[in-house]
């Protein structure tokens, strides 16, 4: 793996120095864009739109319009916008993770000690798991200030990006129905459904079957064999009788319920 930042945790009076990995790897088919006359590969290339031409990439700089006009940036430009972020993952506080509520979480990262630092590491490691809390952190990373959290797992601990409140849309652009306190029969039997198909949650029970049908697709299409597209039964009319369906569900261990 090759490190994404590199830089310190600061917890307390301790500066932990580690490097920061991506924990996740995509797992999807290499599809390439082709021209549908000929099949031939789409490339996609920098173009100045004034001349026409193309722009190797190590001639290309950022830079932000203001008054009409462009302001160059440089690397030592973003790295003074706040130096200490952009070396420094600062630990603000700790709080109890289930008062962090999912939508917020956005990618997580595997943190690295680097030499020298491993007592260090496994201290905070060790206090955080002990204590069952997480670490809550502000830093800079590509040029974007960050939120994470700080916990561990097995032997490491991940550093998982979490959104700020300004970036989750607001709900009032929807047509929802409104939330109901009331207790009808049809919610006390949805709740004996729910008790009915509550497991212990084991992740490696979940595969990506999606991607190995895909690629199975693939390979009957070059044997001249032509995609079926399946027929789906959705249940979703308002008309339907729910406490009916409710009833059946329960007869049935295994369920899948389409919703709109």
């Amino acid at each position: 793996m090759r490190a994404i930042w590199t830089g310190a945790i600061s917890f307390g009076l301790i500066n932990i120095p580690v490097k920061l990995y991506s924990a996740i790897q995509e797992i999807t088919l290499d599809l390439d864009m082709l021209d549908t006359k000929d099949h031939g590969n789409i490339k996609f290339i920098r173009v100045n739109e004034n001349t026409g031409k193309e722009v190797v990439y190590a001639d290309i700089v950022k830079g932000y319009k203001l008054d009409e006009k462009y302001v160059i940036l440089e690397a030592v430009d973003f790295e003074t916008a706040d130096s200490e972020k952009t070396k420094l993952i600062e630990i603000v506080n700790f709080v109890a993770e289930k008062e962090i509520d999912s939508i917020y979480y956005e990618q997580p990262y595997y943190v690295e000690p680097e030499k020298g630092a491993m007592k260090a590491y496994a201290l905070l490691r060790d206090a955080l798991r002990n204590s069952g809390k997480v670490g809550i952190t502000t830093f800079v990373l590509r040029n974007k200030e960050g939120l994470a959290t700080l916990k561990p797992y097995e032997d490491a601990i991940v550093l998982n990006r979490i959104r700020f409140t300004q970036e989750i849309r607001d709900l009032g652009d929807l047509k929802l129905p409104k939330v109901t306190q009331t207790k009808t029969k049809e919610i006390e039997m949805a709740n004996k459904l729910v008790e009915q198909l509550t497991e212990k949650f084991d992740i490696t029970a979940f595969k990506d079957t999606y991607t190995e049908k895909l690629l199975e697709i693939i390979k009957n299409k070059t044997k001249g064999k032509k995609s079926a597209l399946p027929k789906m039964k959705v249940v979703h009319k308002q008309s339907d009788d729910l406490m009916s369906m409710l009833k059946a569900s329960l007869k049935t261990k295994k369920s899948k319920i389409f919703l709109n």
